[in-house]
């Protein structure tokens, strides 16, 4: 089973009124929780690890995970709040503004973690939690006591805004990547963690030096690009769709890798190492159909496998 590690939160969208007046309405998502649902509407074996509440919105998020048959066994309940997050589109592009204090899945602790984790083969984790302590504390702790013999992916989905100590985020970032198999990183998280001038091309492979089999790289409209550790690559385009929204976009892009390389057999430490370029491929093309789906509707409303 792939467990999703981090965070569970409500987006509030806007939407008109009855009076004409733009209103905010609740849609579960949180980058982690969204690839969870992702990979659960794909018919991949997924559960979540993560703080939810046990407000109205804390019980929305469980529904939500349940119906997209995501495992929940390890979510951590408490009557803290749950995270908010208002959204602002601007051209189908989100802006976010968090509200975050003392919520739910914030405040979990290293000791929150599970000690045993006896039907999971992969790990996956990103998103705000890896910003935000105490919680990135606890998924780093996670990662070090579980992840030496399960696959794991990675996607920082960095937001500067979130990082309060840069030195501290970084130590614990570098250490996360030397542990992870897989790492995902948009162009703009790729120059924030290797700044300077060095083109991308010559950036890769100091990401590929630090630990992971595969590094892929997401440059928005112009595809993505995954990088194995023989040196071989492969590109695939965006697919050409109405873009209604991009709200989870890159969350079930990472579902589809994910999806696939379960489906393929790879999704595991030796089986990454070995991986082919056809069978990255296949896992992006796979990633790019999904995030296609989501973006041509509003929200983050992934794919079920038949809508494919």
């Amino acid at each position: 089973m792939i467990l999703c590690c981090g965070e569970a939160l409500i987006d509030m969208i806007t939407e008109p009124t009855v009076s004409g007046a733009q209103g905010y309405v609740p849609h579960s998502g949180g980058a982690i929780f969204n690839t969870a649902i992702a990979l659960g509407r794909l018919g991949a074996p997924v559960g979540m690890l993560t703080g939810l509440s046990s407000d109205m919105f804390g019980e929305q998020l469980a529904d939500t995970l349940k119906a997209s048959h995501v495992e929940t066994s390890h979510v951590i309940t408490s009557d803290r709040p749950t995270t908010l997050a208002f959204v602002k589109l601007v051209e189908g592009h989100a802006s976010y503004n968090f509200v975050d204090e003392n919520t739910a899945g914030r405040m979990l602790q290293p000791e929150d973690m599970p000690d045993q984790l006896p039907a999971i083969s992969t790990l996956y984790l990103g998103g705000i939690s890896l910003a935000c302590e105490p919680c990135a504390d606890a998924y780093a702790a996670l990662l070090s006591h579980h992840g030496t013999d399960r696959a794991v992916m990675l996607d920082p989905n960095i937001r500067p805004g979130f990082i309060q100590d840069q030195t501290r985020y970084r130590t614990r970032l570098n250490a996360m990547i030397a542990q992870t198999d897989i790492l995902k990183v948009s162009d703009e998280d790729l120059d924030w963690i290797i700044p300077g001038p060095e083109t991308h091309a010559e950036k890769v492979p100091l990401l590929l030096q630090a630990g992971p089999a595969v590094v892929i790289v997401t440059r928005g409209s112009q595809g993505a690009s995954g990088y194995l550790c023989d040196g071989s690559e492969t590109t695939i385009p965006v697919k050409a769709v109405q873009v209604v929204d991009t709200v989870g976009a890159g969350d079930t892009f990472n579902a589809g890798v994910l999806a696939e390389l379960h489906r393929s057999g790879h999704l595991t430490k030796p089986g990454l190492r070995d991986l082919t370029k056809e069978s990255l491929r296949a896992a992006l093309a796979l990633g790019a159909d999904v995030a296609a789906v989501t973006v041509s509707r509003a929200g983050a409303n992934p794919p079920w496998a038949h809508e494919l």
